[in-house]
């Protein structure tokens, strides 16, 4: 059996959590703070990321914002 598989980052990768929160706490906990995701090239509210469900196949953009110039 072939694992779903989801891109993030422009990356494959199993789909191993359920919700963008999930795989945002996944990926950078405990700290997100400065961070932003589009999911399928849209913008996702921070609001909206515990009820968005990722599913087989979805493209997840996490960016963190940094100082400089």
């Amino acid at each position: 059996m072939m694992s779903e598989l989801i891109r993030v980052n422009g990356e494959e990768a199993a789909l191993a959590v359920a919700t963008v929160a999930e795989l945002v706490a996944s990926r950078l906990a405990p700290d997100a703070r400065g961070v932003a995701v589009a999911l399928n090239g849209a913008v996702l509210p921070r609001a909206k990321w515990p009820e968005t469900r990722l599913a087989a196949g979805d493209r997840v953009e996490i960016v963190r914002a940094r100082q400089g110039g």
